[in-house]
């Protein structure tokens, strides 16, 4: 690992974000946040919600966006009988770095008897962004975590893709604190060629990423599938170490994002009497 004094950003005395959000849900007549520590850019509101609901939180980066340099940490935990569900304000944007990544780290722990719904909207990498980011899940026996991710690959509208830079992704799974499942993504060099190669993403310009780490997962996985193949992208479904894995490429980032968004609502809404919907900061 490069030297950070080594990268353009540090000589150039460039600031850089060192920011973090701590946050702790219990149950005391109802599902509330005891715990809510940051540091600029990240912060955390709670809107009110609709009734049916669970409590939301929502994840905000005051600084608009990643840049190169930056690190970010976010720890969310979700104690015995609490019910909450975080989403994020808009969509995390990677800027281009000049050298140096931009770091990620997400924690999320549920305690057993309690459920957490992690359901940010979309990261969207600029050209030439470099990113490292390090997602860690440990869910207790009873506990229940329904997880959404999705990674487009460019600014998209402005006609621009993520064809030069770095993206590593490190996923970790643990139930009651034993590794169940690991996953990791590396793209650099030629990032263009990788996207297009019918090896690798075969021309996707975005991929997504949906997990159910719950005692009941194995439930949902023919119903999961059926749907999926219903959509209009190239998804699969399995179950590994008692989690339920969806994935899905798509040519636009729109089919991925509703494929996607369908199939969790649906889930929220089987599973938990929820209603049969994204978080209403998605549709703002």
């Amino acid at each position: 690992m490069a030297d950070p004094e080594d990268y353009p950003e540090h000589r150039l005395g460039l600031q850089r974000d060192n920011g973090f959000l701590e946050v702790r849900f219990e149950r005391h007549d109802r599902t509330r946040p005891v715990h809510v520590e940051h540091r600029v850019p990240c912060r955390m509101d709670f809107p009110r919600q609709p009734p049916g609901e669970p409590l939301l939180g929502v994840f905000v980066t005051t600084s608009g966006g990643v840049a190169g340099g930056d690190v970010l940490r976010v720890s969310v935990e979700a104690c015995h009988g609490a019910t909450a569900t975080v989403t994020s304000q808009a969509a995390e944007k990677v800027y281009p770095s000049l050298g140096a990544p931009s770091r990620l780290s997400v924690e999320l722990r549920v305690e057993g008897g309690a459920a957490l719904e992690w359901l940010p909207q979309e990261t969207i990498l600029f050209d030439n962004a470099r990113l490292e980011r390090r997602v860690d899940l440990d869910v207790a026996p009873g506990g229940s975590l329904l997880a959404l991710d999705l990674v487009v690959f460019g600014r998209l509208a402005r006609g621009e893709r993520f064809a030069s830079g770095a993206l590593h992704d490190v996923w970790r799974v643990r139930r009651g604190g034993r590794l169940t499942w690991a996953d990791a993504l590396s793209l650099s060099g030629d990032i263009a060629a990788q996207l297009a190669s019918p090896a690798g993403f075969g021309g996707a310009t975005a991929a997504g990423l949906v997990l159910l780490v719950a005692d009941d997962a194995a439930a949902w996985v023919d119903e999961a599938r059926a749907r999926l193949s219903r959509g209009s992208c190239r998804a699969g479904v399995t179950l590994v170490g008692g989690a339920l894995v969806a994935r899905a490429l798509g040519a636009e980032p729109a089919h991925v994002r509703r494929d996607l968004t369908d199939l969790v609502s649906w889930l929220r809404a089987a599973r938990s009497d929820l209603p049969a919907r994204m978080p209403r900061f998605w549709s703002i």
